[in-house]
């Protein structure tokens, strides 16, 4: 049987590694072998076999998929890192395809109870879903949609901007939008909003093509809309998009009010008539701190950060740096945005991210960091299938990283701590409505997927109001228009992923509230969490650290009470 628990101090530095190519069939024919050998096993030790060498299939598969992204992201312009991805663009439904068929034989035949035994049910619930979001007959479907959401992530990777003398990239413009000359943040929101106006029509044209090839594909299946196949897609095995209704309603309840009472200080204290797209970012006592030297500096104090949390998190920490895990600075056709990627075969992760020199870098960096902790964790696992999680149970330990360092973050900010500590609290809770939004938008979309793009802007505008009331885009065109949502790449690329942050984040700012009476007990529940995995589905993972689920009613009341007394708001103080 393969080796199940990689070792990290075997793996190359991140330029060595090297994973060679699967030619299909190669891999077509281990997976007849594999279907061949399950039929003729007499045995429960012969099953066993035959599972984990498909799930080590998945491993080596897994891990060329993701160098030939990362390289990608790396640089968009790259025509070797183009062309291994398009080739990762091609073979992955087929992958797909095949492991459905291997999901179908091994849920559907007599030995189903033995292999819920082993395993736990759990696994068998997100193989169910995989085999039921996939079918030869949309394979070619499955290719066109991951080349359209890669002509996305080519088109936003390569902006570029002339702005205050200096050519930039869309994250390189962050740190204009958080200046405190107010008449220069409006300049760089124009010059921001400018390009995505300018390439507005394309990025229209791009989505209608996304939005009916994933119909087509749902309706196919047999299903009337994507938004179910999309819920397959994520693996949702525990709720459903009522739950998800309910929640997004809470969210308009009990959080629109008081980020809307944020909002109002904000304006207040910056003693503005009104509160513009522009000035959103900037605190009521101005913008927040910028972290204390550069990258490197930024790096190097992070050893101290995680060794004041866990042991085993700088020791990951120290291993990514010594393997050249991390890449961290904006670029020219470097792809925007942040993740984390996980390379099975030398069980490590990797971070990418887009510095500029703002408070952002810290928080994004933290955010990363939990996911490549969490799947450091339980990599040792028997299935690749719960080494990770569902997403919206990873992005718990990403976001609550985030505030578990909280006592940090003077290490980055010196005096400025508690200004970033206030500023990072408050974006969270203006966050969820945001959330919410981009998610209630995407059901919309995807349930009237008919509708012409100025359907799709004034669908936008409406929530907008309902979500984030107090935004005012003034001579902004592109965002006035409702169009500001072609600036997420999510919609494009990940689609119905955003809701997992505001699912995430409730559970976060639970344990945060924990972690401000009792940090080493927290810190314990955290690192537990994370070496979980995705063992559990949503719920029962929420249980296991003694959370409330985000789907209970009044789930965000405590946490919000709790924020505005930590942010210094009583009911009505604005």
């Amino acid at each position: 049987m393969t080796d199940l628990i990689p070792s990290a101090a075997d793996a190359p530095a991140f330029d060595a590694m090297l994973v060679e190519r699967p030619e299909w069939s190669d891999v077509a024919e281990r997976y007849d072998r594999l279907e061949a050998e399950w039929e003729a096993a007499a045995t429960f030790a012969e099953r066993l076999r035959v599972v984990h060498d498909w799930d080590a299939l998945r491993r080596e598969a897994s891990t060329w998929s993701a160098l030939a992204y990362l390289r990608f992201h790396r640089d968009t312009g790259a025509e070797h890192a183009r062309h291994e991805r398009s080739l990762a663009d091609e073979i992955g439904p087929r992958f797909a395809e095949r492991d459905g068929r291997i999901q179908r034989l091994l849920l559907d035949g007599p030995h189903r109870d033995e292999l819920s035994e082993h395993f736990g049910e759990h696994v068998l619930d997100l193989w169910a879903a995989d085999a039921a979001s996939v079918a030869p007959s949309i394979q070619d479907e499955l290719v066109s949609e991951r080349k359209h959401q890669a002509r996305y992530t080519e088109l936003v990777g390569g902006a570029s901007l002339e702005f205050e003398g200096e050519t930039l990239t869309l994250p390189q413009m962050q740190r204009f939008k958080v200046d405190p000359d107010r008449d220069l943040r409006h300049a760089a929101a124009r010059a921001h909003w400018g390009w995505f106006e300018e390439h507005a029509d394309g990025l229209d044209e791009l989505y209608d093509e996304l939005v009916s090839l994933r119909t087509g594909m749902a309706r196919r299946l047999g299903h009337e809309t994507f938004v179910p196949l999309a819920y397959l897609r994520k693996r949702r095995v525990d709720y459903d998009r009522h739950d998800v209704a309910r929640f997004r309603q809470e969210i308009v309840e009990h959080v629109v009010p008081l980020a809307a009472e944020l909002r109002e200080r904000q304006r207040q204290g910056l003693g503005l008539e009104r509160l513009m797209f522009w000035d959103e970012q900037i605190q009521p006592d101005g913008p927040p701190p910028h972290p204390t030297g550069d990258r490197d500096e930024l790096m190097k104090l992070a050893t101290g950060m995680f060794e004041a949390g866990l042991p085993e998190l700088a020791q990951l920490y120290e291993t990514m740096v010594e393997r050249q895990l991390l890449d961290l600075s904006s670029r020219e056709r470097k792809a925007g945005g942040g993740f984390c990627t996980w390379f099975p075969r030398w069980g490590l992760p990797y971070i990418f991210a887009n510095f500029n020199g703002t408070h952002g870098d810290v928080r994004v960096f933290t955010h990363e960091m939990g996911h490549a902790f969490q799947r450091f964790s339980s990599r040792d696992h028997a299935l690749l299938d719960t080494v990770g999680c569902t997403s919206e149970s990873a992005e718990i330990h990403s976001m609550s990283l985030e505030f578990l360092t909280w006592p940090e973050m003077g290490r980055f900010f010196g005096d400025e701590a508690d200004r970033f500590r206030r500023a990072h609290l408050s974006e969270q809770i203006t966050f969820l409505p945001y959330g919410a939004l981009v998610d209630h938008f995407q059901h919309e979309v995807h349930e009237h997927p008919e509708a012409s793009p100025a359907e799709r802007a004034a669908m936008w505008l409406e929530l907008e109001r309902v979500y984030m009331p107090w935004r005012a885009a003034g001579d902004l065109a592109h965002p006035a228009s409702g169009r500001v949502w072609q600036s997420q790449m999510h919609i494009y690329r990940v689609p119905f992923y955003y809701i997992d942050y505001t699912l995430a984040l409730t559970c976060a700012l639970q344990l945060w509230d924990r972690s401000l009476s009792d940090a080493a007990g927290t810190w314990a529940t955290y690192a537990a969490l994370c070496r979980r995995g995705g063992s559990l589905p949503f719920r029962k993972l929420v249980a296991s650290a003694g959370l409330t689920c985000p789907f209970d009613q009044g789930c965000l009341t405590t946490v919000i009470d709790r924020a505005r007394e930590h942010l210094g708001l009583t009911a009505g103080s604005c």
